[in-house]
């Protein structure tokens, strides 16, 4: 809550990189698998606040789905609402990343499977038109 009685913008952003890394690490292969698991670093981060969101107690969902699937890239968006108001839009390019390495990698064919299934419809890195995906809540 800031001055004003409303959700802080910096929160917002707290809201969307708990639900990225639920959707990366929660709903990812399961375990054994070294999908998502060498690190990622945010690459953008592109948010439209559409009304705020005043103190309640009431809960918000964070929806997010996959928007792009790039060679060494992926782009998250989400919608955070509740069933009658959206309250913010945003996306996030996330980069693979090998902290050993300090450079970037590529996006594994584990991980792009997975990525897949909550790709939205646009065109995938292939040019490909994706069926709609399912939505991460």
């Amino acid at each position: 809550m800031d001055a004003f009685g409303h959700v802080n913008n910096a929160v917002f952003v707290r809201y969307l990189e708990e639900a990225r890394i639920d959707f990366m690490w929660r709903l990812a292969p399961g375990e054994g698998s070294p999908s998502f698991s060498g690190g990622s670093v945010v690459a953008r981060h592109e948010i439209d606040y559409v009304r705020p969101l005043v103190h309640r107690h009431a809960p918000v969902t964070v929806e997010s789905w996959v928007t792009k699937i790039g060679a060494a890239s992926m782009t998250i968006a989400y919608e955070i609402k509740d069933e009658d108001t959206v309250y913010v839009r945003a996306s996030t390019v996330v980069v693979p990343y090998d902290f050993g390495q300090g450079r970037p990698r590529r996006i594994t064919a584990e991980e792009k499977s997975f990525l897949q299934d909550y790709l939205d419809g646009a065109d995938d890195a292939d040019g490909v038109q994706q069926q709609e995906g399912a939505v991460a809540a």
